[in-house]
């Protein structure tokens, strides 16, 4: 593949999302695309994966793969996207890695062995017939990524391969996609902000620059160390959630998505939530956010949180929206699911103005929260077009904005660089130490050690293990 002067600018912006690209990449190389967030990266993947149509915005320069325009490769390049959701088109496992390759035409005898040692390779946990929407976040990335190695493609883009998944599944991952290109037949390009663990596996590191350009990073290159947060430790304060043996079960559905399972959030800490994928850790975050209720056990909310409600006897799933939102904040595991306007200034204004405050109060908080996650140059853009990390700390920043009591997010260091990490774990710190109490769904080893004080780590077994 080959990119000379390459910029691309989306429809809907005035700035380049990607500008002055001059970078050449050799047949079976593997590659790992750092910079900053927002700096272009899944554009980058995008374009080379031959999705930017004409509509999608504006290219200038010369983009090519094996020497053609990328919509004229497609056929032999495969890309994970970092929303798995986005690329699942059948309702069952099996038949979602077959799509792929039928629509390339294998004749069909190979086509349900390339599937079984497709997902085998990623360490999918289930057979063919498993329903797709029944599937947790790092479940889905596993099966997209199956249907990405089963066709062994000539070029492999993959963009956050291994952000929703636990540190052994992430691990299978990078195993599978080394396996695949054990005889350099397949040429690879990968985005992941956990840049140590892909090192020993590339070939060369290259640094998407967010004002044009590119650089080689010289060999034996590092990235650098994660900046902690400074904290100040006390004593728990009031209790302010109680659940107790709250589990959940989908309709239809003899498993239990969630356990039942004990937690007490006092104020001023922070719960991490751990374990592996499918264990109902969303699930669990859904139900201490007041988003869904439990379909055994119960949700208890403690005086700070009931006071001033007209009626402090129901859980928290039984609020109206305008009391849940002054009370709870909350993240998401997809972003984009939780964006209501067509600006991010106004995505940040909404909750305070739901909650009561003035609009001068809340477009001064709006603007406010922009600077400290480094959004305030896009204030004005739609939420749906920023990069998979600005969305994260966006998402972030509307679950702060009513100044809640309680905060529960999932995956919120997701697709952060070095430094928005640091900024963003330093303002959940500021937080506890505020008096807030926060849930933190993760796979980031290194915000557990940050932030916090207890570890929930629920287990396939569905006996949680406090930590």
């Amino acid at each position: 593949m080959r990119l000379s002067g390459w910029r691309f600018r989306h429809a809907s912006r005035r700035a380049w999302a990607v500008q002055d690209v001059d970078l050449r990449v050799e047949p079976g190389e593997r590659v790992l695309l750092t910079g900053p967030s927002g700096a272009g990266k899944s554009t980058l993947l995008h374009a080379l994966a031959g999705v930017l149509g004409p509509d999608a915005g504006d290219a200038e320069g010369e983009l090519t793969v094996d020497g053609r325009p990328a919509r004229e490769a497609r056929a032999r390049t495969a890309i994970v996207f970092q929303d798995p959701d986005s690329q699942l088109v059948m309702t069952r496992a099996g038949d979602d890695v077959a799509f792929g390759l039928e629509n390339t035409g294998t004749p069909p005898a190979l086509i349900w062995p390339a599937v079984d040692r497709a997902l085998a390779e990623v360490g999918f946990p289930f057979g063919r017939d498993r329903a797709t929407a029944a599937l947790s976040g790092g479940q889905k990335q596993r099966l997209v990524l199956a249907g990405a190695l089963a066709g062994r493609p000539g070029l492999l883009l993959l963009d956050e391969p291994t952000a929703q998944l636990d540190p052994d599944g992430a691990a299978m991952v990078r195993d599978a996609v080394t396996r695949a290109m054990a005889d350099r037949g397949t040429t690879l390009v990968v985005v992941d902000h956990d840049a140590d663990s892909w090192l020993p596996l590339v070939d060369r590191v290259v640094e998407l620059r967010p004002g044009g350009g590119t650089v080689d990073q010289p060999a034996g290159w590092r990235p650098a160390p994660l900046r902690m947060p400074v904290r100040s430790r006390h004593a728990p304060g009031e209790v302010l959630l109680r659940a107790e043996r709250a589990g959940y079960t989908h309709r239809g559905s003899v498993v239990p998505a969630l356990p039942p399972t004990d937690v007490v959030l006092p104020a001023g800490r922070t719960l991490a939530v751990t374990g592996p994928n499918g264990t109902g850790k969303s699930t669990l975050a859904l139900l201490l956010a007041g988003l869904r209720g439990p379909t055994t056990g119960r949700v208890v909310a403690g005086p700070r949180l009931t006071a001033g409600l007209r009626r402090p006897d129901r859980p928290p799933h039984r609020w109206p929206a305008d009391e849940l939102v002054r009370r709870t904040g909350t993240v998401f595991q997809h972003p984009e699911h939780q964006f209501l306007t067509g600006r991010v200034r106004d995505e940040l204004a909404l909750g305070p103005l739901r909650a009561g405050s003035g609009d001068d109060a809340a477009h001064r908080r709006a603007d406010e929260l922009l600077e400290r996650l480094g959004l305030a140059a896009l204030a004005e853009a739609n939420p749906f077009t920023l990069s998979g990390g600005q969305q994260r700390r966006l998402s972030v920043a509307t679950a702060l904005a009513t100044r809640p009591s309680l905060v529960v997010l999932d995956e919120p260091t997701f697709g952060q660089d070095r430094d928005t990490w640091a900024e963003l774990v330093a303002l959940l710190a500021k937080q506890q130490d505020d008096d807030r109490a926060l849930v933190l769904v993760t796979h980031d080893v290194a915000v557990v050690t940050a932030l916090a004080d207890d570890v929930l780590d629920l287990r396939p077994s569905g006996d949680p293990v406090a930590a």
